[in-house]
């Protein structure tokens, strides 16, 4: 029987990505998107083709092209890695059928520059904070992104896990509730006192019938019945809005409030394993970006305790 293309395995791959591994809809999409640029460049080779040879020349590739959507000469490290963590799973899902390939493990990613996340002051999160109520919008819509804001800073969750949260999900009796992340992982967060008082102000006021948490609320028909819920991307956009509206300079984003939570912690004394948790990071070490902010603790063990005999003498 002959070899088939690596396209014949494509779709069976994004499938077992689908069913085995319950991957989201994005997840799953940009995987496609990742392999089909490989194998258009790749003109289509036979699993057995695909050498070390073929990857660098790949990973060259990669590192040249055109980056439109930024006006930058090539991609950025991290997409390009993206490309090949895409890669290396299609190799290892070839493997585990039997398809003689390339090992998976021979692939290397680019090597990165340590990340520093951005997370907002406690005045500036303060002012972010504040910000729905001091703006123009209708007094429902104003509760609504107040316990968005609220939320976010109280649970750290990644804006796909806010957006897809239903009223039935949250019981306001209690100060907990699962939500369901990356990987299809349930992990339990927790709500502050601020966040359950203006979740319950904003679900107090809602006449719609709609199952979602935070749904979108026409100004000029804020007594509608029929409503959708907020997208991650109108979510992100409020963010946005009302970081400027505050007066914040840097960038703010849903996940720089998830940044800030993290950081939140870690400075009032929580173990880092602990955070991981609350974060639902599989690896320990993602949460590790994240210790920058012991610096400042480090510096006190080192003042308190390094040569002190010398300062004794």
């Amino acid at each position: 029987m002959a070899e088939q293309k690596l396209s014949h395995y494509l779709r069976r791959f994004l499938e077992y990505l689908e069913i085995e591994k319950g991957r989201s809809a994005l997840t799953i999409r940009n995987y496609e998107f990742y392999l089909n640029r490989f194998i258009e460049w790749a003109k289509d080779p036979k699993p057995s083709d695909i050498d070390l040879e073929s990857v660098r020349q790949y990973r060259l590739f990669l590192n040249r092209l055109e980056n439109k959507k930024k006006d930058e000469e090539g991609l950025k490290k991290t997409t390009q890695n993206y490309h090949l963590i895409a890669l290396r799973s299609f190799l290892k899902y070839l493997a585990r059928h039997d398809v003689n390939s390339l090992a998976p493990e021979k692939i290397e990613l680019a090597k990165q520059g340590s990340r520093e996340p951005s997370f907002l002051d406690a005045k500036d999160l303060e002012r972010l904070l504040d910000a729905p109520q001091k703006s123009d919008a209708p007094p429902l819509i104003q509760a609504r992104d107040r316990a968005i804001l609220e939320l976010f800073f109280s649970t750290g969750m990644r804006v796909s896990e806010l957006a897809s949260l239903k009223k039935d999900s949250i019981n306001l009796d209690r100060d907990e509730f699962s939500v369901r992340g990356k990987g299809d992982k349930v992990r339990v967060v927790f709500l502050s006192h601020q966040a359950r008082h203006f979740l319950k102000e904003y679900l107090s006021s809602r006449l719609d019938e709609c199952p979602f948490l935070f749904v979108r609320h026409d100004r000029a028909k804020s007594g509608a019945t029929k409503v959708g819920a907020l997208t991650p991307r109108s979510i992100e956009r409020l963010v946005q809005r009302y970081s400027a509206e505050a007066g914040i300079p840097k960038h703010v984003s849903p996940h720089t409030l998830r940044h800030s939570f993290a950081t939140d912690l870690l400075m009032n004394g929580a173990d880092i394993r602990s955070v991981q948790s609350m974060l639902g990071h599989a690896s320990i070490t993602t949460t590790q970006i994240y210790t920058h902010v012991t610096n400042q603790q480090l510096r006190e063990v080192h003042q308190a305790f390094h040569a002190r005999q010398r300062k004794d003498d």
